[in-house]
């Protein structure tokens, strides 16, 4: 695999650590932030990222069970999707 790109989205209350969190677990897995939006509303936190990991021994599933760990224990839901399911999933 030379290159797969992911999308990630992350919504829950809004708290001090969630980006860091995320962030230390894309750079444990070696996973690139290609783009990132984040905003909050009231208290609502939301982060979508397209994120890309080079080589050819990534490892989707444990970095899906890794983000969905970092989520709970931040409260948080994480959501890490392939682009291609991504983009088929929501084209009209």
């Amino acid at each position: 695999m030379s290159s797969s790109r992911f999308v990630i989205t992350v919504i829950g209350l809004d708290r001090v650590g969630i980006v860091a969190g995320i962030t230390r677990v894309l750079a444990e897995h070696q996973v690139n932030i290609a783009d990132i939006r984040q905003s909050i509303m009231d208290d609502l936190f939301t982060m979508i990222m397209l994120a890309e990991a080079k080589g050819e021994n990534f490892d989707l599933a444990a970095f899906q069970q890794a983000m969905q760990a970092i989520g709970k224990e931040l409260g948080v839901e994480v959501i890490v999707q392939h682009e291609d399911v991504f983009r088929f999933m929501h084209r009209i």
